[in-house]
């Protein structure tokens, strides 16, 4: 009995130490980082795009709206005149042979460049002896600036001392005019344009077969697939999401193509490698009497090209998550 009290004492006195001790600290809270820590990150990216892509479109879009000189150019003033320019350059006879000489430049760059860069992502993919050293190689026209690699091939295809009409010359085929010959001066500019984009082809697709699981190829491979095969049913397929923006991404980029067509063959000749992006710099600053305006307004028609694209680019990409 006396234990039992005992035992019941001392949990009591427990019980009410418990109770009169102090409480503790409070819990930390986790600071959550400020708003205006949030806007400081995001800052310099803002003021970014806004002065170089917000506010140089703005000001291309407002030259296209407007009758510009080369005075109103620097003092302003220029007379608003709607879509004046719009209808000015679809109006004009070189609108149709430009548009079709971009188009052809545009889709016969990409079929090559991707193509060629799918085989060869495909042939260094085997990882034999020296398959770094030749991929290294393949990379430089791609670093190398657009007026060297230019140039280099207005030498290569000059008609009296280029090392292609001499090769041709020791087969017995004779020399074409690649740059003065109005129907050779675009298939010069695509040839050129096309060795340029090759390594670029090349890398994104070559990353995109680094994705692919080895043990599908191992296990077509006991199926019985051969290898042409396994590419259409596996490499292809998983290639998909990559080839789409690989493609995307060089339409954008060859529409607006301006440097390799000018210092090959300035348009020329005739008009004959003439794209829209050339006769947008011809018009407004070729001339002795520029016209801003026009210039201007060709220049939107290609951002609006690049547009198209890129919003079809998007519902495709819907239409797999769909899937």
């Amino acid at each position: 009995m006396l234990s039992t009290k005992r035992t019941s004492t001392t949990t009591q006195d427990q019980d009410g130490a418990a109770k009169a001790a102090p409480p503790g600290p409070p819990p930390s809270r986790v600071r959550r980082p400020s708003r205006w820590l949030a806007w400081g990150f995001l800052a310099p990216v803002t003021i970014y795009l806004a002065a170089f892509y917000a506010y140089p479109l703005y000001r291309n879009v407002e030259l296209s709206l407007r009758e510009y000189t080369v005075r109103s150019f620097v003092q302003g003033g220029a007379p608003f005149a709607g879509l004046d320019n719009y209808r000015t350059v679809l109006s004009d006879p070189a609108f149709g042979p430009t548009l079709w000489h971009t188009l052809i430049f545009t889709g016969a760059s990409l079929v090559f460049q991707f193509s060629i860069g799918m085989a060869l992502a495909l042939f260094f993919h085997q990882h034999f002896p020296l398959s770094r050293t030749l991929r290294a190689l393949i990379l430089v026209p791609w670093l190398l600036p657009l007026i060297v690699s230019a140039s280099t091939w207005s030498w290569l295809l000059n008609s009296d001392s280029g090392l292609v009409n001499a090769a041709l010359g020791a087969v017995g085929i004779d020399p074409v005019n690649w740059l003065t010959s109005p129907g050779w001066s675009l298939t010069s500019v695509i040839i050129a344009n096309i060795w340029i984009g090759i390594p670029f082809n090349l890398v994104v697709l070559y990353s995109g077969l680094q994705g692919i699981p080895v043990e599908m190829y191992e296990a077509s491979a006991l199926d019985g697939a051969s290898s042409w095969q396994r590419f259409w049913r596996i490499t292809f397929p998983l290639l998909r999401p990559v080839s789409t923006i690989t493609l995307l991404l060089g339409l954008i980029y060859t529409l607006k193509v301006f440097d390799i067509v000018w210092i090959m063959t300035r348009g020329g000749p005739t008009g004959s490698s003439a794209t829209l992006a050339t006769w947008s710099y011809r018009l407004g600053f070729g001339n002795m009497l520029p016209e801003f305006g026009p210039g201007a307004a060709i220049g939107n028609l290609l951002i609006v090209m690049a547009l198209i694209a890129g919003l079809i680019y998007i519902r495709i990409e819907r239409r797999q998550h769909l899937r």
